[in-house]
């Protein structure tokens, strides 16, 4: 790994935001999929919560750019289960929707631990999840239409998000990521070729360095290289 690549690796993981995350319900389209993932990414956010229709299965890679490699992707088989695990999170339960109860998504405290769920592109969010949640709501339009394509809302919303904690300070902190999760991502995102050979031959990720150069043990070595 080069200098400049541990550096970006770690810059990027000091300014992960592990309380703030999407929940995407029912989401489908491919596009829209790999742009609310790719917008997370570039928000600093670690991870990203679904539950599927039954025809959608994965994340285009090409459309997603890789920045699915940077977001961990946790699927749920109902919206309550999903719910019901950023609750155990502790975090507060936002709702896009347009109803009386809604306000500004600007009037939203985002430095709290926040799910921001976002609905299905033609029919929105469940009535499920907005029984569960805390707070709808909307994002004003003064034209005709009621309502943004569902990756232009998701990046409006976790924009202000970034912009409330950045002024917060919450991207100047240290790492807030667990050390094993740190490692992970270092290990991955700075030695590919490895990381495959690891996947490969069932080995565990060998430990790093100060400067994320691998300090593996000579067993480590041998395994990798097939002399085990």
């Amino acid at each position: 790994m080069t200098p400049e690549r541990f550096a970006r690796i770690t810059s990027m993981l000091n300014r992960r935001q592990p309380d703030l995350t999407i929940f995407m319900e029912h989401v489908h389209l491919q596009h829209n999929l790999a742009a609310i993932v790719r917008t997370a990414d570039a928000m600093g956010i670690n991870n990203v919560h679904a539950t599927w229709d039954e025809d959608t299965t994965r994340i285009s890679r090409n459309v997603a750019s890789g920045s699915q490699k940077w977001v961990n992707l946790h699927s749920h088989e109902t919206t309550q289960e999903g719910i019901a695990v950023l609750r155990e999170q502790g975090m507060q339960i936002i709702a896009t929707n347009l109803s009386a109860t809604a306000i500004d998504f600007r009037e939203v405290d985002y430095t709290k631990p926040t799910a921001i769920i976002m609905g299905q592109e033609k029919f929105g969010i469940s009535d499920e999840a907005l029984a569960l949640a805390d707070q709808d709501v909307i994002i004003p339009m003064v034209g005709m239409c009621q309502s943004l394509n569902v990756s232009v809302a998701s990046a409006l919303i976790m924009y202000e998000a970034q912009r409330q904690r950045q002024l917060a300070g919450m991207y100047d902190q240290v790492c807030r990521l667990p050390e094993e999760e740190q490692h992970r991502i270092l290990f991955e995102g700075g030695h590919p070729i490895y990381r495959q050979l690891c996947r490969e031959k069932n080995l565990p990720y060998p430990p790093l360095d100060d400067e994320g150069q691998i300090a593996a043990s000579d067993d480590w070595w041998d395994a990798i290289r097939g002399r085990k």
